[in-house]
């Protein structure tokens, strides 16, 4: 198989598997309908937790890790090529953002963005995972943990890349994932910034009928 050919179906798969919309999936089954019609309207952890509780996010966020590690994998394991696998990670996290079988309407890709971070290098992974959880237990901000923790990864990868320890393809996951993340989350940040971003668990009320 060629290098192109490697790519594009690593993409295709990647972006195919990262929209799966779990957390629509899930609502449906836990009765709460269409998670995207209460608090932030995205499918991901931190609304399905508002929407539905623990137990059921947790399911969630595994099923969106899952799909971004599963993407990465299929590039290396199956197409064994390292742009195949880059891309793939990236395309699925973008088809978290905006998956197709949704009416490309999904969440910010936290979840399936570290998935595969898991997929390219578990250390990185590790170190993700270290600062997310002390920013969220200092702060209570789930986007605040996002988008440190994307960042986080991102150096932490050019880190193992200069290091030799991994390839440049991944370089190139790591800049695209963590821009497509912190991109997702603008408004985020601006709510940060003038100090109205909810803390973890609030702001569950029904958005109102027509909002996106």
């Amino acid at each position: 198989m060629s290098v192109w050919i490697a790519i594009v179906v690593g993409v295709a798969a990647g972006y195919l598997v990262g929209g799966i919309p779990f957390g629509l999936i899930v609502g449906r089954l836990a009765g709460v309908g269409d998670v995207r019609q209460t608090g932030s309207g995205k499918t991901g952890f931190t609304n399905s937790l508002r929407s539905m509780g623990w137990k059921w996010a947790l399911v969630v966020v595994t099923g969106d890790i899952a799909k971004g590690a599963t993407a990465v994998l299929i590039g290396r394991l199956v197409l064994d090529n390292p742009w195949a696998a880059a891309l793939a990670g990236v395309a699925a996290v973008l088809g978290h953002i905006f998956p197709v079988f949704a009416g490309f309407r999904g969440g910010r890709g936290v979840a399936t963005a570290f998935g595969a971070f898991l997929g390219v290098s578990w250390p990185a992974a590790l170190v993700v995972v270290v600062f997310s959880i002390a920013i969220l237990a200092i702060f209570r901000y789930a986007s605040l943990m996002s988008v440190v923790g994307v960042f986080v990864g991102f150096v932490t990868v050019v880190a193992l890349v200069v290091a030799e320890s991994l390839e440049v393809p991944y370089l190139v996951f790591a800049l695209l994932t963590m821009l497509a993340v912190e991109i997702s989350h603008v408004g985020n940040i601006q709510r940060l910034i003038a100090g109205t971003e909810p803390k973890l668990g609030q702001g569950g009320g029904r958005r109102p009928t027509g909002a996106h």
